[in-house]
Protein backbone atom coordinates (compact mmCIF):
# COMPACT_ATOMS: atom_id res chain seq x y z
CA UNK A 1 0.00 0.00 0.00
CA UNK A 2 1.36 3.54 -0.73
CA UNK A 3 -0.86 5.41 1.76
CA UNK A 4 -1.11 9.53 1.38
CA UNK A 5 -2.44 11.85 4.18
CA UNK A 6 -5.72 13.72 3.31
CA UNK A 7 -6.55 15.25 6.24
CA UNK A 8 -7.87 15.15 9.92
CA UNK A 9 -10.99 13.74 12.00
CA UNK A 10 -11.77 16.94 13.74
CA UNK A 11 -15.45 15.72 15.73
CA UNK A 12 -17.82 13.74 15.12
CA UNK A 13 -21.58 15.52 14.38
CA UNK A 14 -25.13 14.18 15.55
CA UNK A 15 -25.63 10.88 16.97
CA UNK A 16 -26.05 8.69 13.83
CA UNK A 17 -21.95 8.10 13.72
CA UNK A 18 -21.11 10.84 11.30
CA UNK A 19 -17.53 11.95 11.29
CA UNK A 20 -16.84 15.55 10.72
CA UNK A 21 -12.99 15.71 8.27
CA UNK A 22 -11.03 19.03 8.06
CA UNK A 23 -8.81 18.67 4.63
CA UNK A 24 -7.61 20.27 1.87
CA UNK A 25 -6.77 17.71 -0.01
CA UNK A 26 -7.37 18.97 -4.47
CA UNK A 27 -9.03 15.54 -5.17
CA UNK A 28 -11.45 15.18 -2.16
CA UNK A 29 -14.27 14.74 -4.50
CA UNK A 30 -12.82 11.93 -6.21
CA UNK A 31 -11.60 10.22 -2.48
CA UNK A 32 -14.96 11.50 -0.24
CA UNK A 33 -17.51 9.05 -2.58
CA UNK A 34 -19.70 6.08 -1.42
CA UNK A 35 -17.94 2.61 -1.15
CA UNK A 36 -14.49 4.05 -1.07
CA UNK A 37 -12.19 3.27 1.36
CA UNK A 38 -10.02 5.43 3.93
CA UNK A 39 -7.31 4.16 6.18
CA UNK A 40 -7.81 5.90 9.59
CA UNK A 41 -5.55 6.18 12.84
CA UNK A 42 -1.91 4.91 13.59
CA UNK A 43 -3.15 1.33 12.59
CA UNK A 44 -4.49 2.59 9.18
CA UNK A 45 -7.85 0.93 10.03
CA UNK A 46 -9.25 0.36 6.42
CA UNK A 47 -12.93 1.84 6.84
CA UNK A 48 -15.69 2.35 3.70
CA UNK A 49 -17.46 5.29 3.47
CA UNK A 50 -21.34 4.91 3.26
CA UNK A 51 -21.75 8.68 2.46
CA UNK A 52 -20.56 12.11 2.24
CA UNK A 53 -21.56 15.78 2.17
CA UNK A 54 -20.12 19.26 2.75
CA UNK A 55 -20.65 20.94 5.77
CA UNK A 56 -18.91 24.43 6.26
CA UNK A 57 -15.76 24.06 6.02
CA UNK A 58 -16.14 20.06 6.57
CA UNK A 59 -16.24 17.09 4.98
CA UNK A 60 -18.46 14.57 6.62
CA UNK A 61 -19.16 11.20 6.02
CA UNK A 62 -20.51 8.05 7.54
CA UNK A 63 -19.35 4.64 7.63
CA UNK A 64 -20.68 1.18 6.90
CA UNK A 65 -21.53 -0.45 9.60
CA UNK A 66 -21.12 2.29 11.80
CA UNK A 67 -24.56 4.26 13.43
CA UNK A 68 -24.28 5.84 16.54
CA UNK A 69 -21.69 8.38 18.28
CA UNK A 70 -20.35 5.75 20.58
CA UNK A 71 -18.99 3.45 17.64
CA UNK A 72 -16.91 6.75 16.24
CA UNK A 73 -15.84 8.96 19.21
CA UNK A 74 -13.00 7.12 19.56
CA UNK A 75 -11.30 8.36 16.23
CA UNK A 76 -11.85 11.76 17.07
CA UNK A 77 -8.10 13.41 16.64
CA UNK A 78 -7.34 10.52 14.09
CA UNK A 79 -5.25 11.29 10.91
CA UNK A 80 -6.71 10.12 7.54
CA UNK A 81 -5.19 8.17 4.78
CA UNK A 82 -6.14 7.02 1.13
CA UNK A 83 -3.93 4.13 -0.82
CA UNK A 84 -2.88 6.01 -3.74
CA UNK A 85 -3.26 2.62 -5.78
CA UNK A 86 -7.22 2.78 -5.57
CA UNK A 87 -7.02 6.39 -7.63
CA UNK A 88 -5.63 7.73 -10.85
CA UNK A 89 -4.92 11.63 -10.29
CA UNK A 90 -4.36 13.92 -12.64
CA UNK A 91 -1.49 15.68 -11.87
CA UNK A 92 1.39 15.22 -9.41
CA UNK A 93 0.03 15.18 -5.68
CA UNK A 94 1.69 17.86 -2.73
CA UNK A 95 3.91 14.39 -1.55
CA UNK A 96 5.01 14.01 -5.29
CA UNK A 97 6.51 17.99 -5.47
CA UNK A 98 7.88 17.83 -1.95
CA UNK A 99 11.56 17.41 -2.24
CA UNK A 100 11.79 18.02 -5.72
CA UNK A 101 14.71 20.52 -7.07
CA UNK A 102 13.60 23.63 -8.36
CA UNK A 103 15.84 24.86 -11.65
CA UNK A 104 15.61 28.12 -13.58
CA UNK A 105 17.42 27.39 -16.52
CA UNK A 106 20.45 25.12 -16.01
CA UNK A 107 20.71 26.80 -12.43
CA UNK A 108 19.01 25.18 -9.30
CA UNK A 109 17.28 27.57 -7.33
CA UNK A 110 16.46 24.95 -4.49
CA UNK A 111 14.84 22.45 -3.26
CA UNK A 112 10.97 21.80 -2.04
CA UNK A 113 10.23 21.69 1.59
CA UNK A 114 6.45 22.22 1.60
CA UNK A 115 3.43 23.93 -0.29
CA UNK A 116 1.50 26.77 1.04
CA UNK A 117 -2.24 26.64 0.47
CA UNK A 118 -3.45 29.86 0.48
CA UNK A 119 -7.14 29.75 -0.96
CA UNK A 120 -5.78 31.24 -4.39
CA UNK A 121 -3.46 29.01 -5.41
CA UNK A 122 -0.68 27.23 -3.67
CA UNK A 123 2.75 28.65 -3.46
CA UNK A 124 6.02 25.98 -3.29
CA UNK A 125 8.59 27.20 -0.56
CA UNK A 126 11.61 26.22 -1.89
CA UNK A 127 14.68 26.37 0.42
CA UNK A 128 18.52 26.45 -0.76
CA UNK A 129 20.94 26.58 2.15
CA UNK A 130 18.84 28.16 4.40
CA UNK A 131 17.19 30.78 2.44
CA UNK A 132 13.87 30.42 1.96
CA UNK A 133 12.03 31.56 -1.16
CA UNK A 134 8.06 31.22 -2.48
CA UNK A 135 6.87 30.59 -6.13
CA UNK A 136 3.18 30.50 -6.91
CA UNK A 137 2.54 27.37 -8.13
CA UNK A 138 0.98 28.14 -11.33
CA UNK A 139 1.36 27.88 -14.82
CA UNK A 140 3.04 31.78 -15.13
CA UNK A 141 5.72 30.67 -12.95
CA UNK A 142 6.48 26.61 -13.01
CA UNK A 143 6.86 25.92 -16.48
CA UNK A 144 7.62 21.68 -16.50
CA UNK A 145 7.27 18.72 -13.56
CA UNK A 146 9.28 16.34 -14.39
CA UNK A 147 8.55 13.66 -11.78
CA UNK A 148 10.93 10.75 -12.91
CA UNK A 149 13.92 13.32 -12.73
CA UNK A 150 12.41 14.93 -9.37
CA UNK A 151 12.75 18.25 -11.29
CA UNK A 152 10.45 21.23 -11.38
CA UNK A 153 11.34 24.26 -13.90
CA UNK A 154 10.31 27.30 -13.03
CA UNK A 155 10.29 30.68 -15.04
CA UNK A 156 11.94 33.75 -13.28
CA UNK A 157 10.72 37.49 -12.68
CA UNK A 158 13.05 40.18 -11.10
CA UNK A 159 12.61 39.96 -7.50
CA UNK A 160 10.63 36.38 -7.14
CA UNK A 161 13.85 35.22 -5.16
CA UNK A 162 16.16 36.55 -2.67
CA UNK A 163 19.43 36.24 -4.24
CA UNK A 164 21.46 37.64 -1.55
Amino acid sequence: MDLIYIGDIVNTHGLKGEIRIISDFKYKNRVFEKSNNIYVGFDKQKLEINSYRKHKIYDMITLVGINSIDEVIGYKGDKVYIDRNDYKFDGPLDEDIIGMHVYNNKEMIGTVITIMKNGIQDILVIENNGNKNMIPFVDEFVTNIDLENKRIDIKLIEGLINEN
